[in-house]
């Protein structure tokens, strides 16, 4: 593997004799052991060149988000860090781009070429930071858009790399706000990538759970818990009745399929009965279709925990049910927003991994974020892209969204692993560019994929 690293950073932040994988494994299997010649072996060697003297400078940007964890549609620092690098490299930029944390950096060389896209992520989570790898992630999309560039510069090709920093991925579906503002519409392809926990040098280009955002609010009546608990609606009561609803369920659903939530309040007392208390729930499955199908069978777990439902998905629906004379709460569903699965684009995807086959690793196409979501799912649905998971090493049931994640997504090794992804996205960014024949390859799969989806 061709790696750069510095003197302060050879001490690893964890034991590499020990990753973390579901199946422990330390290395994946290969599904296609055999590369092919690579194409334009001098783009990549001047992709890798310039990936190589930007790597200090991509270190401490890195570090520099690490450093400052902000959370989604509040990365002001990570926003103006970002911002005045690509300026500072020469894109023209666009802050606060349709979001106020959200920007565009845009480089052309020529004219009338085609147009890639990249994204870089900024958020980080409550109380565990860059436990996702954001900070790796956003460095990345900058790695990859002036790679791009210097390819194109340097080889006389004409094309458009634009470059979109996205915020809020975890739990506010950033992207599927863009793309409906538009922030999309002109690229031809859009590459992105995220770390996973596993054996350094491995890619996996697994799909990733659709998701529907379910917020249920319980509304009842105060009461002094120990003197006259006979006046009181107890709302905490009606919503522990729906998560217990929910926990029945889950028996008769698919080991694919993920329901889960938490229980939040105000003012809450132990001698006061809760007048209100919500219940935010996820429910994820392989597809859009499923994930729907499943939500139909959660939502009436919420209803059964009240006496008066109000539907927000279909606002006229006024139910009442036998079964919630055991609160006499009012509830209020809102399904408050849904990210799709993945549908990694298979030229694109084959693409990437024969270049990391040649150059870097091992791909496989099982574990990555295939169990978690992501909203780029709905950019996948929009347009032909691709989204690898690189894998970095951690602790034993250190996967993301942990402490120990965030201390991996700052090691050296988790860097270094992180530039190699780059150099094979950045490759096929300049192909989709460049090679007719290849993007005219990357427009069939994606239409073929989505007549293969549309038809399920």
């Amino acid at each position: 593997m061709c790696h750069c690293s510095h003197d302060d950073d050879t001490k690893s932040a964890v034991d590499l004799s020990r990753v973390w994988r579901p199946d422990d494994a330390q290395k994946p299997a290969p599904v296609k052991p055999n590369a092919i010649e690579l194409y334009r072996p001098d783009i990549l060697a001047t992709i890798e060149e310039k990936i190589k003297e930007l790597d200090p400078e991509l270190r401490e940007l890195s570090l520099d988000v690490h450093a400052h964890p902000e959370l989604g549609f509040a990365e002001y620092h990570a926003h103006d860090v970002y911002t005045a690098f690509m300026i500072k490299h020469g894109f023209v930029v666009d802050k606060q781009f349709q979001l106020p944390t959200a920007w565009r950096a845009t480089f052309e060389v020529g004219t009338g070429g085609r147009t890639i896209g990249v994204n870089s992520e900024m958020d980080a989570l409550k109380g565990i930071g860059h436990a996702c790898g954001h900070n790796l992630i956003g460095i990345s999309g900058v790695a990859v858009a002036i790679a791009i560039r210097a390819a194109l510069e340097k080889h006389n090709l004409s094309g458009k790399v634009v470059l979109l920093g996205t915020p809020a991925e975890e739990g506010g579906s950033g992207k599927v706000i863009l793309l409906d503002k538009g922030a999309y519409e002109g690229m031809d392809a859009c590459l992105m990538c995220h770390p996973a926990p596993g054996p350094v040098g491995s890619v996996s280009l697994s799909s990733c759970l659709a998701l529907e955002r379910i917020t249920v609010e319980y509304h009842g009546h105060t009461a002094h818990a120990a003197l006259s608990p006979w006046e009181g609606k107890n709302a905490l009561d009606a919503a522990v009745l729906g998560y217990n609803n929910i926990s029945a369920l889950r028996q008769q659903l698919k080991p694919t399929h993920r329901v889960h939530g938490i229980f939040e309040g105000k003012d809450w007392a132990p001698n006061i009965i809760p007048d209100f208390a919500r219940f935010v729930c996820y429910v994820r499955a392989p597809t859009v279709k499923e994930m729907k199908e499943t939500v139909k069978r959660v939502l009436p777990c919420f209803e059964y925990a009240s006496s008066l439902v109000i539907s927000l998905f279909n606002p006229t629906h006024y139910t009442y049910r036998a079964a919630a004379l055991a609160t006499g709460c009012e509830v209020v569903i809102k399904q408050t927003g849904a990210t799709f699965d993945l549908r990694q684009n298979k030229a694109l995807g084959e693409e990437v991994a024969n270049v990391i086959r040649n150059k870097y690793g091992a791909v496989d196409y099982t574990w990555g974020i295939s169990s978690a979501s992501t909203d780029f799912g709905n950019v996948t649905y929009a347009l032909p892209s691709l989204h690898p998971g690189f894998a970095i090493p951690t602790v034993h049931d250190g996967g993301n969204h942990t402490l120990a994640f965030t201390q991996a997504a700052a090691t050296i090794e988790a860097h270094n692993a992180c530039l190699d992804i780059s150099k094979a996205l950045a490759t096929t960014g300049v192909r989709v560019l460049t090679d007719d024949a290849f993007f005219a390859d990357v427009k069939r799969t994606f239409e073929e994929d989505k007549a293969l989806r549309e038809g399920a």
